[in-house]
């Protein structure tokens, strides 16, 4: 009698099993579809069980020859594959810790058992002394094919009827996607000074992304809070009520860009997507077309040919004018209240202009940057809307798809023109181009309001509120009544609770305590408002509401 071949070795964990000699994945003894990589890391995580195994370790085993990008998202990827076969969360993790930057921890308690495997079938006759081996009865040549036959199309035909069975009764794991928020990009070129180009690329994503009508995307000013944040992505997606996150990272090398995004089903923290891309400078724009269109594709969005084509017309661009352009618009979204910063931004847009004459997002940027400097009294309306005007003109000559550009003609037309018609039409055509794009909801909404056109007003305000969660759209919201002289629901509108904001690089709370002065401010104005009527017959006329967030 042979002697047993030496036992396989098995990892038991709650109801799994690893066998890691055939590199098999088990749950109550049915096998389970996980292999490759993620097999890989799952092994090594159950052989350090209770200890922290270093990201640098799981380099060195599993992804030896890869940069330091691909290696991150790969382990990410491989890390949310283990998870969903195993039912785990990051959030409330049974099996896996994260240790953040540093690497995992497996925290369930593992044993490990021996599968003994018996290499001689021999069956001992129980009447005698005799052993005879177990011979397989060979059947005729004729009947053996008869029965490879039948036994190929029963299994073809299982197979057939439960693809049929999947298509039409079960439903996919992941729900619909029809809203997402593109979280601040990680930069990881090892230059604090390179932050603006990573907050560059968040805000391009985003506003490729806003061209998709079939997305409801969150604004800028309510992602950037996250910068740097701890909190898991269901609490994320709980706070901006989306259904899907895009993150990832951004690294430069001279003229050389490589971005990594990836899409995760946010309240599942499910893996969903992720990819790298790297171009030179000059073709960032067409980098961000094809990232925004890949994660359309893959939240099946229906793109409408319009829309495909703006996403797929991106151009070459200078790669300095590039670059001056970004941080023209990291003045402007960051510290656009203040007159040195709009001034930096104002130059930066005309040294993008100089080194490239033909790139229609740095007139729309300096068309921005001087109707800031009017409203915040920095240039006269004569010195800033003429000029700013001059830029649209050229901005829309070079690409009329900028939605941008249009919201900024609509509100130089209805300000500074008093042409009702032609500030409709750009509003109008702002949203057609790029539907998730707040401002221009924000804008129409005054606009609409000022016009006395209510309910269409509200609408506005609606929509603005679900794309930005910050303050802006409750500024809009206060103006908006204002101009309706709905002075009650202004009085409300103040009671409501804004959440933590950051702006000029400070973090600031505004609360419904706060909002308590605003409140008596109001009340106080109504009633004098009452007293002058009633006295006087005066009538005070609107307030042109001004200020306007991006």
């Amino acid at each position: 009698m042979s002697a047993p071949a030496p036992a396989a070795r098995v990892l038991r964990f709650d109801t799994f099993e690893l066998d890691l000699r055939t590199g098999e994945l088990r749950k109550h003894g049915a096998k389970l579809r996980l292999q490759g990589q993620p097999l890989q890391l799952l092994g090594i995580l159950l052989q350090g069980a209770g200890n922290l195994v270093t990201r640098e370790e799981l380099r060195a085993q599993i992804w030896p020859a890869d940069t330091f990008v691909d290696f991150d998202h790969s382990l990410h990827n491989a890390i949310g594959r283990i998870r969903e076969a195993l039912g785990d969360s990051a959030e409330i993790p049974r099996y896996i810790e994260t240790l953040p930057r540093r690497g995992y921890r497996f925290i369930a308690p593992v044993e490990e058992v021996q599968a003994p495997r018996i290499s001689t079938a021999r069956i001992s006759e129980a009447n005698g002394n005799k052993t005879r081996e177990a011979v397989a009865v060979g059947l005729p040549t004729a009947q053996r094919a008869a029965f490879a036959v039948i036994l190929c199309f029963c299994v073809a035909s299982g197979l057939g009827a439960w693809a049929a069975w999947r298509h039409f009764y079960v439903k996919s794991p992941v729900p619909p996607i029809r809203s997402l928020a593109v979280l601040p990009m990680q930069n990881l070129s090892g230059d604090v000074a390179q932050e603006y180009f990573a907050d560059g690329m968040t805000d391009e994503l985003i506003t490729d992304l806003a061209k998709v009508g079939a997305l409801r995307v969150i604004s800028r000013t309510s992602v950037m809070r996250y910068k740097g944040t701890k909190k898991g992505l269901p609490e994320i997606a709980r706070e901006l009520n989306v259904d899907a996150v895009v993150e990832g990272s951004v690294m430069r090398s001279g003229n050389r860009v490589r971005i990594t995004a990836q899409l995760l089903h946010a309240p599942t923290d499910k893996h969903l997507w992720a990819e790298s891309y790297e171009r030179d400078l000059g073709d960032v724009l067409r980098l961000q077309s094809e990232v925004a269109r890949t994660i359309a594709q893959q939240v099946r969005a229906q793109l409408t040919p319009q829309q495909q084509a703006r996403l797929g017309s991106a151009p070459v661009v200078n790669p300095e004018a590039y670059e001056a352009y970004l941080r023209g618009r990291y003045y402007l979204s960051n510290q656009f209240t203040m007159a040195e910063p709009l001034n930096r931004a104002k130059s930066y847009f005309e040294e993008s202009i100089r080194k490239d004459p033909g790139f229609a997002l740095a007139y729309s940027g300096l068309a921005d940057s001087y109707v800031y400097l009017a409203i915040f009294r920095q240039l006269s309306p004569e010195g800033a809307y003429r000029p700013a005007k001059e830029a649209l003109r050229k901005a829309l000559e070079l690409d009329d798809s900028i939605g941008e550009a249009h919201d900024t003609l609509g509100v130089l037309s209805w300000r500074s023109e008093l042409n009702w018609n032609a500030a409709e039409r750009e509003f109008n055509r702002a949203i057609a181009l790029a539907p998730s794009y707040s401002c221009a909801h924000e804008d129409r909404a005054l606009y609409l309001s000022f016009m006395g056109r209510r309910a269409e007003a509200l609408a506005e305000i609606a929509k603005s509120s679900e794309l930005d969660l910050g303050p802006s759209s409750a500024m809009t919201e206060s103006g908006a009544y204002y101009q309706l002289r709905d002075y009650q629901s202004l009085v409300e509108a103040s009671r409501r609770e804004w959440f933590p904001i950051r702006m000029n690089g400070l973090n600031t709370t505004i609360s419904a305590s706060a909002m308590k002065v605003q409140e008596h401010y109001w009340k106080r104005f109504l009633s004098i408002r009452k007293r002058l009527r009633c006295r006087m017959a005066i009538r005070i006329p609107p307030l042109r509401w001004r200020t306007r967030l991006q």
